[in-house]
């Protein structure tokens, strides 16, 4: 599909402005000139080119069929297209079914797959293989598409549309519209442009995973070949409809599985097109941040890591303006892009060359007196190009387009860009005043112009992030375990006294707990684990036991136990669940939740009742190993309550680690046979973190 050499275009035109003009013209426009036939039984030539027709009538069978013919018609050219052995197709329309409904899909995808046809679509605006030279579009796009090292997969027609006309400072090995992706996937095409020697950057804007073992096998081969990649996502994922009683579920289902694959893959996620934009162009230029190594699996995301020595490396920036100087030191620390800490010999040689009564420091006000404007900007941003703890160095200017002509800043950073490998950036302010001829130049000559101070610092962190690349993630295989516990999961919800034997069997302490139905049984479960205890409901579907007054804490005696299951029982019913009471400390929450795509997720959040109303969470794709499990922790801001602020008791990390470590080889074991499992509370203190409850969902 994607280098085809014969190509028909089904639905061709002579009418100006239509989809199947549109068709001609671009195939027209490759470079590869492929064999290009002309189909549509109203037309005996187009152009002075011979029009067929119908498929039958092709003289060979053609590598691709772009079908620019109303969604009625569809499934009948789809079915000629297997017949005449066409091998791959694109599908312009939506494919509804004349009553709206989308059973056509489902139909074009089972004819291609029987033919072992590749298929663009439906719903989508084709594709241009910048790097092989076939345009395969709808839609009148530039000639040429700029050519670079950029590879855009997305799901969004519009987004392909406004990146191919961007004019900024990348261009593209390869770009699809793929659409609904009916049987070509967003992996598949990953894959191909990976193989592209062009590819050095791979920019994904997806709306749903389709092909999770297709997608997560491109994500190691990036990773492998050190390819950046780009995300911009966007939707809510389907998965936990039947968990919402499963706190787990209901933390993971915004973006979880988006999160855990970006996690273990050191995906770079973007927020926005302007994020996406200014993040491409700079990874696009080539120069990256000096190399830090590997980190633990999982902890790619999040700026200022360390180096091999363990210095933190971050950012210089160049200012014209105090105040502009102080709003971008405000945004980057919201925003937790780092500064670099500047040697005494960086200090001494900013402090020769600025004014006096300037400062040297990072950032830096370089305006002064406004004389030779640019020696100066270009030794200052060469002096701290050329610290060890700065990985990339910018010109945080508007860059706004100057009526006497003086073009002082562009020479500046040329100049500074010229003599250094750091990566060096124009960062303006405001895009709708950016010189765009002043633009161009830099660009031209390898230096990104990002343009936006929120968007551009973010696309600076995400160069910073890339400096540390995650571990390749293994395949975790099912243990002997499982033989254990496999069976009784299988045969139904187990009770919770058997749950929390589940997880000591795993490695995660938990409270000693009994269960019982009577009053005398309760006291008698009590007597053997010993007062002060702890009663909960044990009535089945009563997942947040506390919101229905379910949990009753610190029963010193019999007396006040035997009230409490007295007004459970009234309310709620006979069933309990009498629990040892667990030493005081930080109330955390771990959760396993099955994604639909991606399979067990892991889930760190606080815990307690406040699990929810604290929506921080982290969200991993197993298998977790304690050093990522503390990885993990650390990037929470709830690590520094576990370190002890405040005067607090630090608690044991590394317990939680291994909390988190056995609920990873649990996922590995049992994962096909829950959809949702919460630890919740796992108190944490000085001398360990222990289990307080535990739910689950079975399949």
């Amino acid at each position: 599909m994607l280098e085809a050499r014969s190509v028909a275009l089904v639905g061709a035109s002579a009418r100006p402005g239509s989809l199947g003009a549109r068709m001609i013209t671009e195939v027209a426009r490759s470079p590869s000139a492929p064999r290009t036939y002309l189909v549509n039984p109203r037309y005996t030539e187009i152009g002075g080119v011979p029009c067929l027709p119908n498929l039958a009538e092709v003289p060979e069978s053609v590598d691709l069929v772009l079908l620019a013919v109303p969604d009625t018609t569809l499934e009948d050219q789809l079915v000629l297209a297997a017949r005449t052995q066409v091998r791959s197709a694109v599908i312009f329309g939506n494919a509804f079914d004349a009553d709206g409904g989308t059973g056509l899909r489902d139909r074009l995808a089972a004819i291609a797959t029987d033919a072992g046809m590749a298929m663009c679509g439906a719903g989508c605006m084709g594709f241009v293989n910048v790097a092989r030279g076939l345009r395969a579009m709808g839609y009148l796009e530039p000639d040429p598409v700029p050519a670079g090292s950029v590879a855009l997969i997305t799901h969004s027609g519009s987004v392909f549309s406004t990146l191919l006309r961007a004019r900024r400072g990348f261009g593209f090995s390869l770009a699809v519209s793929s659409g609904q992706e009916l049987v070509t996937t967003a992996a598949a095409y990953a894959r191909y442009a990976l193989g592209l020697a062009e590819t050095r950057v791979l920019a994904l804007v997806l709306e749903a995973i389709r092909d999770a073992t297709g997608l997560r096998a491109a994500l190691a081969a990036a990773l492998a070949a050190d390819v950046p990649v780009i995300l911009l996502s966007v939707g809510l994922s389907q998965k936990a409809q039947a968990l919402v009683s499963a706190h787990s579920g209901a933390l993971a289902a915004a973006d979880g599985a988006w999160e855990a694959l970006a996690g273990a893959y050191g995906v770079h996620r973007v927020h926005d097109l302007a994020e996406l934009a200014d993040t491409l162009e700079l990874f696009a230029v080539g120069r990256r941040a000096a190399g830090q190594g590997r980190a633990a699996k999982g902890t790619a995301t999040g700026a200022a890591k360390g180096t091999a020595t363990g210095a933190a490396k971050g950012i210089a920036t160049v200012h014209d303006s105090g105040l502009e100087r102080a709003h971008v030191a405000d945004l980057a620390a919201e925003l937790g892009v780092p500064f670099a800490s500047i040697a005494p010999a960086t200090v001494g040689r900013l402090a020769a060359a600025l004014d006096p009564g300037l400062h040297p420091g990072n950032p830096l006000d370089v305006w002064g007196t406004g004389r030779d404007t640019e020696p100066l900007f270009a030794e200052c941003l060469a002096a701290l190009a050329a610290d060890p703890q700065v990985a990339a160095v910018a010109l945080a200017v508007d860059l706004v387009p100057e009526f006497d002509g003086d073009d002082a800043y562009p020479r500046a950073v040329l100049a500074a860009a010229a003599h250094t490998a750091t990566p060096v950036a124009v960062l303006a302010g405001l895009p709708a005043a950016l010189d765009p001829i002043a633009a161009a130049r830099l660009r031209t000559a390898g230096v990104p112009v990002l343009e936006g101070t929120r968007s551009g610092l973010l696309a600076l962190r995400h160069l910073l992030d890339h400096a540390v690349r995650p571990e390749p993630p293994r395949a975790a295989e099912p243990g002997p375990r499982r033989q254990r516990w496999a069976p009784l999961l299988s045969a139904g919800p187990p009770g919770s006294a058997v749950l929390f034997d589940l997880l000591r069997d795993y490695g995660i302490p938990a409270v000693r707990v009994r269960a019982a139905g009577t009053r005398a049984g309760t006291l008698a479960a009590a007597a053997e684990i010993g007062y002060p205890v702890v009663l909960k409901t044990d009535e089945p579907g009563i997942a947040h036991k506390s919101d229905v007054g379910g949990v009753r804490l610190g029963l010193a005696g019999p007396g006040a136990l035997g009230a409490a299951y007295d007004d459970l029982a009234a309310r709620l019913g006979p069933r309990v669940l009498v629990g040892q009471t667990a030493e005081p400390g930080t109330e955390l929450a771990l959760g396993l939740v099955r994604d639909p795509a991606l399979g067990p997720l892991l889930i760190i959040s606080a815990g307690g009742v406040f699990i929810e109303i604290f929506a921080e969470r982290s969200v991993v794709l197993p298998p977790v190993t304690r050093s990522s499990a503390r990885a993990v922790l650390a990037r929470l801001r709830l690590a520094a309550v576990l370190t002890g602020a405040r005067g607090q008791r630090p608690a044991d990390l590394d317990a939680i680690a291994d909390a988190m470590t056995g609920l990873s080889h649990l996922a590995a074991d049992l994962g096909d046979l829950l959809d949702a499992l919460d630890i919740n509370p796992l108190i944490c203190g000085p001398s360990g973190a222990v289990a307080a409850d535990v739910f689950a969902v079975i399949r």
